[in-house]
């Protein structure tokens, strides 16, 4: 596949990636090289630890010498060091992945929509819960200091971003949004130039999609989560090998912009850069055709599978529950690693 056969627009985003039979080999004729790492991304567990549990299974069979597993945020349902102990459980059960790359999401930060644990109270919020505490929990669970980080899975980066701030402790009149520093988009600004001079894709894990992307993020519930987004397209923008992996939306990987390429206008970088919706592990949902969404009926337990090769980037859609692969896409990269 031609790099020019995934671009249609100059502008926007570009939906791609086919279905392909659950028992076929996913391959494409002369691409039978092993790849130089796999590794895995989900999102949204959200308390639901036995799907999680049966995600961690079905990766460790469909990757057994995978280098690691991405989790794009709400890894909790609120965000009590309780329940970040209980997926920690999960993973000590294994099976356990080699390296574990958290990224924060919004369900971290509503410990203080309760009282107590099993007491919602929406209207006394925070209830007493004082925001630098809820990422106190999220670091010492995801062992480090800051909400960004870098990692490598088997010497291709893994970069994880996200919100500094609770947005409802500064702005009565926002909730979830996400809030850059500066200092961040720095940083990642100097990690996508350090690593495209190296000749190496670079994976960015974020739990909040990106406006016009991915499923969702044209309707009125997700088109609004970065109130830096302009700044944060700008950087991400200017690197065609960048892969931008998003949850948040729960939406069905079986939508046909599952995978989009986004071009950002005033990056001379016409064609674009790779965006991925995860999925989730808690619960699907999908368009109801009236600007809102409708949950998936049945089992929902989607994620992905990532093949890094010398020449291009394979990603594969999976229903952890069925066993089954949905779809995959083959991204040739700029410049050979």
């Amino acid at each position: 596949m031609k790099r020019r056969s995934l671009i249609t627009a100059t502008a926007g985003s570009v939906a791609l990636g086919a279905a392909f039979p659950a028992a076929a080999e996913a391959r494409e004729p002369g691409l039978g090289a092993a790849p130089l790492c796999t590794f895995n991304v989900i999102s949204d567990i959200q308390g639901d630890l036995g799907d999680f549990a049966v995600a961690l299974k079905d990766i460790a069979a469909t990757a057994p010498h995978g280098s690691g597993v991405a989790v794009a945020g709400d890894i909790t349902p609120r965000g009590y060091d309780f329940e970040y102990a209980a997926v920690r459980q999960v993973l000590e059960r294994g099976p356990r992945p080699r390296q574990v790359a958290w990224a924060i999401g919004n369900h971290e930060f509503y410990v203080p929509k309760y009282s107590d644990p099993q007491t919602l109270a929406l209207s006394t919020w925070p209830n007493g819960t004082a925001e630098d505490s809820l990422f106190r929990s999220f670091h010492r669970f995801a062992g480090r200091n800051a909400v960004y980080a870098e990692t490598t899975f088997g010497g291709i980066p893994v970069l994880t971003i996200g919100t500094e701030r609770y947005m409802h402790y500064h702005d009565p009149k926002l909730w979830d949004e996400v809030w850059l520093s500066e200092a961040q988009l720095r940083w990642l600004d100097d990690r996508l130039r350090y690593w495209s001079r190296r000749r190496r894709p670079v994976m960015v894990i974020a739990h909040h999609p990106l406006p016009d992307t991915v499923s969702g993020t044209r309707n009125k519930l997700y088109m609004s989560d970065y109130l830096q987004a302009d700044s944060l397209l700008a950087l991400l923008g200017r690197h065609r090998d960048v892969f931008f992996f998003s949850g948040h939306t729960h939406w069905n990987l079986a939508l046909s912009d599952w995978y989009v390429r986004r071009v950002v206008p005033g990056t001379a970088n016409l064609d674009g850069f790779s965006v991925i919706n995860t999925g989730a592990v808690q619960t699907g949902f999908t368009d109801n055709g009236q600007g809102g969404e409708t949950t998936v009926p049945g089992v929902f337990n989607q994620g992905l599978q990532v093949e890094v090769h010398r020449d291009r980037v394979v990603i594969k859609a999976r229903d952890f529950a069925a066993g089954q692969w949905l779809k995959q896409i083959s991204v040739p990269l700029a410049t050979r690693i």
